[in-house]
């Protein structure tokens, strides 16, 4: 697991709880914010797989 994977991962939990924390209070610029810093999470994580999956196939060249 790189830094990416993890940072994308806490960063898209992040995300959800301020969404839902948005959701509860009626709030919905909270709930727009929310949504961006998951989705900026999800792809954060989705990078640091593919820098995973590059390194596993170079290992096994």
């Amino acid at each position: 697991m790189n830094k990416d994977q993890v940072k994308g991962t806490v960063k898209e939990a992040a995300g959800k709880l301020q969404q839902k924390t948005g959701q509860i209070l009626g709030r919905t610029k909270q709930q727009a914010k929310g949504l961006a810093t998951k989705l900026q999470g999800k792809a954060q994580k989705k990078v640091g797989d593919a820098k995973e999956a590059l390194k596993d196939a170079r290992s096994k060249l």
